[in-house]
């Protein structure tokens, strides 16, 4: 047990090393992703208001019948455009990149790239 609470303070200390430097506001709302083993979830969120802006994820009806298995780079890469067209359906084009505790690689890193080509400005 004690080896997986020194784990889980690590994960935390990771992702408060990263959120400390970022913060979502009204004009630059932050988009924070989250990854299991078999799907990823992403959100945009304003800090100011605390509010969800809209969010995409390999659980949503529409998009998980295209997708299939959701815990690979082809997935995190239709989340992204998803994610980049629903924000501009609100009318949002700048955010912040919020990664949590992962490394910008893999799965994040196709998220990412997928959501700048479709529009949105990190």
């Amino acid at each position: 047990m004690k080896k997986f609470k020194k784990i889980n303070v690590q994960r935390e200390r990771r992702v408060f090393r990263v959120r400390k430097r970022l913060r979502g506001s009204a004009e630059r709302p932050r988009l924070s992703v989250f990854r299991s083993n078999k799907h990823i979830y992403c959100q945009v969120i304003n800090d100011d208001d605390g509010k969800t802006l809209c969010s995409a994820s390999t659980r949503d009806k529409g998009l998980a019948e295209k997708i299939g298995y959701g815990g690979n780079a082809e997935a995190a890469k239709v989340i992204g455009q998803a994610i980049a067209e629903k924000a501009a359906a609100a009318g949002i084009t700048k955010i912040t990149f919020d990664r949590g505790p992962y490394k910008f690689h893999g799965r994040i890193a196709e998220l990412a790239t997928a959501a700048r080509e479709a529009g949105l400005d990190f």
